[in-house]
C-alpha cells in the first residue's frame, strides 16, 4: 500500500530535467494549473532541485542531489532503467520512485528488429559502397551474401514489453524465438520457447541472433560474457537494446576483433557518449546507434501520461502507483 502524502494541486511544484526532451512544454498542454519548470543542464538542476516536490528526471540524476531536495516526495523517472537510483536511500526517505517502463515499447522492439534486418541485409556496407560510389558485384560465396529471415532462431533475453512486442515481429518475418525470461512458467505465447536464465548458454548454440531487451539487474549485469560468447555460433549476431552493463564490453570487443560470431548492433555503452578513442568505432563488423532505440516523437506524451496519472493516484491515497519501483 502506497500511502505517501504529496502537496496538494495547487500547492505542487514539478521539476523537468532534460537536456533534449520538451517535457514542460507538452505538460503544459494538459493544462493542469500545477506550477511546474524545466531545467536543461546538470547544473540548473543542482541548483533548483531545492524547489522540487516532484522530480521528473533520467540522464542529469546524481545521487547528490538528494542532499538539497529537501522537499521531495515522489521521483518520475524518464527512462525505463532504474539502475541509477539509490533505492534503499528513497525508501529510507520516504521518497516514490516509478519509472517509464512500456513508453517506448514499440519504438525500441522496433528497432531492433530494425538493428536485425540492417545486419542480414547488409545496409551499413550498402552505405558505404554509395559513399564510395561503389556498384558491388553479385557475390558468388554463399556465407558472403545477405540472407532472409525465415527460418533464421532469434533469442530474446527479456520478455517484457519490449521483447514480446520483438518476438512477434520475430514470428512476423517468419523466424522462430526462443525468449528467456526469470519466470519461463509465465509468458504470453508470443515466443515458440521459454526457457529461465540459468538456461541461456545451452540455448545460445542455437541463435542466429541473440537480442537483448532485458533491463539491468545484478542478475543481468555481463549475462553476454565470455562463457555465452562461446556458445554463440560463428554465424550469430548480438543486438542490445537492453543496458550496456548487460554485456562484458571488453570481451564482446576481442569477441568482434577476432571474428568469433558475425557481428554486433549495440545501443547502449558502459560509458555514453562512446569516447571518441573508443576501438568500437572502427570495427566493420559493429553497428553503433547512439542510445537511439527508445526515440520516438511521442516519448514526451507518454511520459507525461503516467506523471499525471500517478499523481491522481497520490491525491486520492488509493494505494496505486504506475510502474512502482520503490
Amino acid at each position: 500500500m502506497i500511502l505517501v502524502k504529496i502537496p496538494i494541486r495547487s500547492e505542487i511544484v514539478i521539476q523537468f530535467a532534460h537536456p533534449a526532451y520538451r517535457m514542460a512544454e507538452r505538460f503544459e498542454l494538459q493544462k493542469t494549473g500545477i506550477q511546474h519548470f524545466q531545467t536543461w543542464t546538470l547544473e540548473e538542476t543542482q541548483d533548483r532541485v531545492t524547489e522540487a516536490d516532484v522530480l521528473v528526471i533520467s540522464g542529469f540524476w546524481r545521487n547528490e542531489l538528494l542532499e538539497n531536495a529537501k522537499k521531495l516526495t515522489y521521483i518520475q523517472s524518464i527512462g525505463a532503467g532504474y539502475d541509477q537510483f539509490p533505492l534503499d536511500v528513497l525508501e529510507e526517505r520516504g521518497i516514490l520512485l516509478a519509472n517509464a517502463s512500456g513508453v517506448n515499447a514499440d519504438a525500441v522492439s522496433q528497432h531492433a528488429m530494425a538493428l536485425v534486418l540492417a545486419l542480414i541485409r547488409h545496409l551499413p556496407s550498402g552505405r558505404d559502397n554509395q559513399r564510395q560510389h561503389l556498384w558491388r558485384d553479385m557475390i558468388s560465396a554463399l556465407n558472403d551474401r545477405e540472407d532472409d529471415l525465415c527460418g533464421h532462431t532469434m533469442v530474446i533475453v527479456g520478455l517484457g514489453e519490449i521483447g514480446s512486442r520483438l518476438a512477434k515481429l520475430a514470428k512476423a518475418f517468419g523466424m522462430t524465438v526462443i525468449g528467456v525470461k526469470r519466470d519461463a512458467a509465465h509468458h504470453d505465447g508470443s515466443s515458440d520457447e521459454v526457457y529461465t536464465p540459468s538456461n541461456l548458454s545451452q540455448i545460445l548454440g542455437r541463435a542466429d541472433f541473440v537480442v537483448l531487451c532485458c533491463p539491468l539487474t545484478s542478475e543481468t549485469a555481463k549475462i553476454i560474457n565470455a562463457n555465452t560468447f562461446s556458445s554463440m555460433k560463428p554465424s550469430c549476431y548480438l543486438i542490445n537494446v537492453a543496458r550496456g552493463g548487460c554485456v562484458d564490453e571488453p570481451e564482446l570487443l576481442a569477441v568482434l576483433l577476432e571474428k568469433r560470431i558475425a557481428g554486433a548492433a549495440i545501443d547502449h555503452f558502459w560509458e555514453e557518449p562512446l569516447p571518441e578513442d573508443s576501438p568500437f568505432w572502427d570495427l566493420d563488423n559493429l553497428m553503433i546507434t547512439p542510445h537511439t532505440g527508445g526515440e520516438t516523437r511521442k516519448y514526451e506524451d507518454n511520459v507525461v501520461s503516467i506523471l499525471i496519472e500517478n499523481l491522481e493516484h497520490l491525491w486520492i491515497q488509493d494505494g496505486k502507483l504506475r510502474n512502482h519501483i520503490a
